[in-house]
């Protein structure tokens, strides 16, 4: 699945959108700050998490932390990150390609608030190497995603 997956859930629901495709890796915050030159705030990491008995998917700033009394006091339980092997079970991209689009399987997503504070986010497409461009509000519209305050920003308690 994958990059395929990710291009064929954009090909149907926002043709618009491409696909951006690295030489280099892009599969952490860093990584993909630098190869697109943007700041590490804008790359929206998308984290594959256990609450309780659901698994959900978090898109949130790269800059920011999951705050886990936030999350427990939300959806009522301790976050988990998924392994590796089922975060990609479950949503059919691997580790450090992660993203809400074109999913193995339906999951609920958030988007964190911290989102908002930039007019263009880059989310990964389905592999390391992949990502697009595009608002936060449009990426939460293709998640059907719910807006949510789970993290935290540098710097703050």
């Amino acid at each position: 699945m994958g990059i395929e997956a990710a291009r064929a859930f954009l090909a149907a629901r926002a043709p618009d959108i491409l696909i951006i495709e690295q030489a280099s890796s892009t599969a952490t915050v860093l990584e993909a700050a630098d190869t697109l030159g943007v700041a590490p705030g804008q790359i929206a990491k998308t984290l594959s998490l256990r609450v309780g008995e659901h698994v959900i998917l978090i898109v949130t700033a790269g800059d920011t932390r999951l705050d886990n009394r936030k999350v427990k006091d939300l959806l009522g339980g301790r976050p988990r990150m998924l392994s590796a092997e089922e975060a990609e079970q479950l949503t059919g991209h691997p580790v450090g390609g992660v993203c809400p689009f074109g999913l193995a399987t339906p999951l609920p997503v958030y988007c964190d608030l911290s989102l908002s504070r930039y007019d263009a986010v880059y989310p990964a497409a389905g592999a390391r190497t992949a990502s697009v461009r595009l608002s936060p509000d449009r990426l939460a519209a293709l998640a059907d995603a719910q807006w949510a305050d789970l993290c935290s920003l540098p710097g703050s308690a």
